[in-house]
């Protein structure tokens, strides 16, 4: 049973409703449920502990809010009209769902949920899954009290093929629906006019993913530095803002990988470029995801590579671009603090192509130009194996020097 909703909520000459959702549907849905949700899939909306992917809808009337949405990944919008709609359409590429009362249609004139209004426990227990009669609900909590009932609904529907998304007014409580009883709900509404509110729920999201795995980085001492002679250098460019203190672990030899961080910093000699890692030779290893290595040289538009800081919290990313051109080379060798390996890599002989080095707290240097760089500084390094085919990590004797 769907309980009223307010006129203003369903109408409106630009009434619009973001929606990105994050992952293939449960499996007991049908393929024709599937087809009516028309979502995308976006890899910053992390799985919840217990696996499933979130789903948020953006409800707004400004332009501003659409556009950051866009930006952003997410461009399916739901309309109070279709002329309204037809509008929105010619500024951007959406794909646009509609309010019909309680109601929300695609194109195709398909169901695809239901509104519901929530202002009293009675009402909370009508929405159950043997009471509900589509697939899908977008439940509105009136008043203030919001967690309990939100971990009502999470209690009720979990294992249910069923999304349930609840109406949100700012991203902070956005991550409260999110996060009730650890797995959350499905999803939410976020019915804002601030763009502010998207980007923080973007990067709420950012965080998580980032989050949900850590590597182990290693101090290294820095034994060697010397000018060597011309190479072809790669430059790596992603789809992707780095921020300080993060970069692509590259390496001369696959056991050793260092962190080289992105040309994000401001300096007085070229503009930022916080997209883009000059990573070192055409010879060189680079992480990339599945614990896999893949030379520089075969990167290209398209491949994904792990970005990662200096606490070890990583995130894929797309390569954009690959730019390879003859550069003068610095090579850097490094000794294991706590161990007796020694690692090497070669970079281009320029003030913007750095190495991070352990997190010194306020006014401690991070990003160590190579150009500054000395013996005895310290740097991060991952440690793997360094037996490797095609990429892949395998157990033989091997010898890397």
């Amino acid at each position: 049973m769907a309980v009223s909703c307010s006129s203003s909520s369903v109408s409106g000459s630009a009434k619009a409703l973001a929606c990105l959702h994050t992952s293939h549907l449960a499996p007991q849905r049908t393929a024709s449920a599937r087809l009516r949700l028309q979502c995308i899939k976006m890899c910053s909306a992390p799985a919840a502990p217990g696996g499933s992917k979130k789903t948020v809808w953006v409800w707004t009337e400004n332009r501003q809010v659409m556009t950051a949405a866009v930006e952003r990944g997410w461009n399916t919008f739901l309309f109070g009209s279709k002329e309204v709609g037809k509008d929105w359409s010619s500024t951007a590429r959406i794909h646009p769902l509609f309010i019909d009362g309680l109601e929300i249609f695609d194109e195709g004139n398909q169901k695809v949920a239901a509104i519901s209004e929530i202002s009293s426990p009675s009402e909370l227990q009508l929405i159950q899954p043997d009471n509900v009669e589509v697939q899908n609900n977008v439940i509105h909590f009136r008043g203030d009290w919001q967690v309990i009932p939100a971990e009502n609904i999470v209690a009720a529907f979990q294992g249910c093929a069923g999304a349930v998304l609840a109406v949100s007014t700012n991203s902070t409580e956005a991550q409260v629906f999110l996060e009730a009883l650890e797995q959350g709900l499905d999803g939410v509404v976020l019915k804002v006019e601030d763009m502010d509110d998207i980007i923080k729920l973007k990067d709420y999201f950012d965080r998580r993913n980032e989050a949900k795995s850590q590597l182990q980085l290693t101090k290294a001492t820095v034994s060697k530095v010397e000018v060597v002679g011309m190479g072809d250098r790669v430059c790596v460019d992603l789809c992707s803002i780095m921020r300080p203190g993060e970069g692509l672990l590259v390496g001369s030899y696959a056991r050793g990988m260092f962190l080289v961080h992105s040309e994000c910093l401001e300096t007085n000699y070229i503009a930022s470029r916080p997209f883009r890692v000059n990573a070192g030779p055409v010879h060189a290893y680079v992480t990339v995801p599945g614990n896999k290595t893949s030379y520089l040289s075969e990167l290209q538009s398209g491949r994904e590579v792990i970005v990662v800081d200096q606490n070890g919290l990583w995130r894929t990313s797309i390569v954009g671009r690959v730019k390879i051109e003859s550069r003068p080379l610095i090579l850097v060798e490094a000794k294991e603090n706590s161990g007796n390996g020694t690692y090497s890599i070669f970079l281009q002989n320029a003030e913007t192509v750095a190495l991070i080095g352990p997190d010194r707290g306020s006014g401690g240097r991070t990003a160590i130009p190579v150009t500054s760089l000395k013996v005895g500084d310290e740097v991060l390094v991952r440690k793997q194996g360094g037996a490797r085919h095609t990429g892949i990590e395998i157990q033989e004797f091997i010898v890397e020097k």
